[in-house]
């Protein structure tokens, strides 16, 4: 190896100390706020209250290019590289999901209604608990361990409000409104089943460090 490569990879294995806690952190606040946003505008039923949710998934999204660009040139992690990249990507998909429900309300001409609200508020409720166990990674571990296991019984309650409302839609008369409303269950569906991933990722991390 000559002396120029021994150089550089002296460098990257003994780069500075990035805090990976931190960005963590940055993207799942990132997370809730986007969430919050769509239940606001689940409440409200303004277009521009939903077109904040796109906007901060712009800005998550942002946020977890740098969190990869940092893993991709660092040595040392403060735990296993994998589970960063992995706790990132459930983080990152949960924002998709509350995205991508409002562009298809917007799409298909969809106003809010209390069944979707229901679901939401739920969905807030366990990102929050989401959000504050990873802010616990570095700090209170058993605490952060039990909220990444509150988070997952929340997606149990998202799935049976799913089920009932999905019920009580296919009573209505109108099939082009039935199948599209069914596809906003399901992305609010698939969102909880990425809040369940985050918890599950979390609770393996957490039993590692303990």
């Amino acid at each position: 190896m000559s002396e120029v490569k021994r150089v550089n990879v002296f460098k990257w294995l003994f780069s500075k100390e990035i805090d990976f806690y931190k960005l963590l952190e940055e993207q799942s606040k990132l997370t809730l706020e986007g969430v919050c946003a769509l239940e606001k505008y689940m409440t409200t039923g303004n277009i521009e209250d939903g077109h904040e949710v796109n906007k901060i998934e712009k800005e998550a999204d942002r946020k977890r290019q740098e969190l990869i660009d940092e893993l991709d040139k660092t040595f040392i992690t403060p735990f296993d590289r994998e589970d960063i990249f992995q706790l990132s990507k459930a983080i990152d998909d949960i924002l998709d999901y509350a995205d991508t429900t409002v562009k298809e309300m917007e799409i298909y001409n969809l106003q809010p209604t209390s069944e979707l609200q229901e679901i939401v508020t739920v969905i807030k409720f366990s990102t929050d608990l989401i959000h504050k166990s990873v802010c616990n990674l570095n700090k209170n571990k058993k605490e952060g361990m039990k909220q990444a296991l509150k988070a997952k019984k929340y997606e149990n309650e998202v799935e049976n409000l799913y089920r009932k409302n999905l019920a009580k839609l296919f009573e209505e008369e109108d099939v082009k409104y039935i199948l599209k409303m069914r596809e906003i269950f399901r992305h609010l569906s698939n969102c909880a089943d990425k809040i369940d991933l985050a918890g599950d990722i979390l609770g393996h991390i957490y039993v590692k460090m303990m």
